[in-house]
């Protein structure tokens, strides 16, 4: 129950700044959040899964959430080098 809880409030949290990010890059055009938001698109769709009944040592969940650190990875370099 308490590994539900944290998921489901992780799945929450996520989703909230899926919807953030979204909102910064319409309102700013700052591609950074955009992909902030893609990463934790990733994030949602994995905390989701898990709710869903998927074990967390799934494959598919650990490259969902690889590719989701990946593209945070990707974003600050571009960033940093944009700049």
């Amino acid at each position: 129950m308490a590994m539900e809880t944290t998921v489901l409030m992780n799945f929450i949290f996520t989703l909230i700044i899926v919807i953030l990010g979204f909102w910064v890059y319409q309102a700013k055009k700052i591609v950074l959040a955009l992909y902030v938001a893609l990463t934790f698109i990733l994030f949602t769709i994995s905390h989701l899964a898990i709710l869903l009944g998927t074990p967390s040592t799934d494959l598919s969940i650990i490259v969902i959430r690889a590719l989701g650190y990946l593209v945070l990875i990707y974003a600050l370099i571009r960033e940093a080098k944009h700049n």
